[in-house]
């Protein structure tokens, strides 16, 4: 397994020093923090930061969970390989992954080429890995390779773009049989060692290849530092890292998109998103950018989790681009009349870091639990009421579709609420502040993570619960409503891929 060991920080500054109003980074943050959940950001200007920020729980160490900015990191190393003569744009897919080739491929299949796979463009109808991953993820025998070159292929490939990760995940296998390794390693030692990346990992599929269009983790500044790299044209301290014509190919509109979103609708390279105003980016799900404005030196890292991708979008060239470029401002219609609804405040004198945190679940009485609510935190037994009669019940839970079993609520003897469940046989605990969050390794149902916990009585039988998997965009909440011996349990995710309403619960106490 590769491992990095050098970091190597980006260069600090201040907007004023590098020609950057410093009312557009407090509109930008002040509109970031006006999201639904944005949870880091880092602003590059000339190759220096000049603002970032962490909405707390999160924070700068913790690598995150990028999705689809994956994509472009699998372009690179597909650049890498062509410039190795390992490959080329033209190869046939079917000339690479013979052997799980079906045994009468259609013509179109057949016709299929590395382009097709990098511009999305492979002639299948939907994206392919969606309909294999659930029920092979993790299986020895999941065969993701066949299943996906088993899938039909109306189309002429090239001739139409459709959004497709089991293109990429097919260009990732590709070049990781012709080097004989991991991506993560071939990346590390050409791309990410350079750059003093730090924490990356790559989640594999059965066979123990990256997965290529996904499950790539990264810190918020080594998310910046794939846009500066981009923004030089592949060189870093004057050594050319990525061919630079491959960078300027790949982040080049190759294909036209179509959505309902404008930013889509802006055309795709290589496995890179074009923006408006000549802006190009890596493009992860729930809000994770890396984005490129070339004509200002201006690059923005962003981690979120949010439902509405466009709002970002929006959210950035409201606050950026009435400062760099009031022409397109002015025409589009922007600044909007005034900023976003936020608690984001002017940062510190050094101009740079900016102090940002996740809204705490609301105890009875407003955020300051006066006059009826919580003193703040380590007032967790009881927060704040004389009469708590549901902490140290265990409830049982009548059958439902969400497999909660059992759960109890207590003081902890540390001033917190401990919550305890039991989810389809597995027993999980969690430490709850109150008025705090509080972070621990639990396990959320997919195994040990990082996670914070915070909680508040809304009403005096009513919990409120933000479980935060600081790695991921994903915040679970789960509401509990007490009544006599009963319970009612309620649990839903700021984002999902599917519902975000995953729980409906009833039990008594026993």
């Amino acid at each position: 397994m590769h491992v990095v060991t050098t970091t190597r920080p980006l260069p600090r500054s201040t907007p004023e020093a590098e020609g950057l109003d410093p009312a557009a980074v407090l509109r930008l943050v002040r509109n970031l923090d006006g999201l639904d959940a944005a949870h880091s950001f880092m602003l590059l200007r000339h190759g220096k930061v000049v603002a970032e920020g962490w909405w707390s729980p999160y924070d700068a160490a913790t690598p995150q969970l990028l999705f689809s900015v994956s994509k472009s990191f699998t372009s690179l190393a597909v650049g890498l390989a062509i410039e190795d003569g390992l490959l080329s744009l033209d190869d046939r897919v079917l000339d690479h992954l013979a052997a799980e080739a079906p045994a009468a491929p259609s013509d179109n299949l057949r016709a299929m080429t590395v382009r097709d796979l990098l511009t999305m463009s492979t002639g299948n109808e939907t994206s392919t890995i969606e309909a294999i991953v659930p029920t092979n993820l993790g299986r020895p025998d999941g065969d993701w390779i066949r299943q996906i070159l088993a899938m039909p292929v109306p189309e002429k490939p090239g001739s139409q773009f459709r959004y497709n990760t089991g293109a990429t995940y097919l260009a990732g296998v590709i070049v990781q049989r012709l080097i004989g390794r991991r991506l993560l390693d071939y990346l590390g030692e050409r791309v990410l060692d350079p750059l003093g990346f730090e924490g990356a990992t790559w989640e594999q599929d059965p066979d123990g290849l990256d997965v290529g269009g996904y499950g790539l983790s990264l810190r918020t500044e080594d998310i910046a530092k794939l846009g500066q790299l981009c923004l030089q044209r592949g060189s870093w301290n004057g050594e050319q890292l990525v061919p630079a014509g491959w960078i300027d190919a790949a982040t080049s509109r190759q294909i036209a998109t179509t959505h309902d979103w404008l930013e889509w609708q802006q055309g795709y390279g290589y496995q890179f998103w074009r923006s408006r105003f000549g802006a190009y980016r890596a493009d992860g799900a729930f809000g994770q950018y890396a984005i490129v404005w070339p004509e200002h030196e201006v690059v923005l890292a962003i981690t979120a989790g949010v439902r509405n991708l466009q709002s970002v979008q929006d959210a950035v060239w409201d606050g950026l681009l009435p400062a760099l470029d009031p022409a397109a401002a002015k025409e589009t219609g922007l600044p909007h009349d005034g900023a976003r609804p936020s608690s984001a405040v002017l940062p510190p004198d050094d101009g740079v870091t900016w102090d940002l945190r996740l809204p705490l679940p609301q105890p009875l009485g407003g955020p300051d639990g006066t006059p009826d609510g919580p003193a703040g935190p380590g007032d967790a037994a009881g927060a704040g009421m004389p009469d708590t009669p549901m902490l140290g019940r265990t409830y049982r839970m009548t059958p439902n579709a969400g497999d909660l079993e059992e759960l109890e609520l207590s003081a902890g003897d540390d001033g917190r609420l401990a919550l305890r469940f039991v989810r389809r046989g597995a027993e999980h605990g969690f430490a709850l502040g109150v008025g705090e969050w509080v972070r621990q390794t639990a396990d959320l149902g997919d195994g040990p993570a990082e996670v914070a916990c915070a909680a508040a009585w809304a009403e005096p039988d009513l919990l409120v619960a933000h479980l935060v998997s600081v790695a991921t965009p994903f915040t679970t909440t789960l509401t509990l409503r007490f009544d006599g011996d009963e319970v009612t349990a309620w649990m839903d995710l700021n984002v999902s891929f599917g519902e975000t309403h995953v729980l409906d619960a009833k039990g008594t106490a026993i």
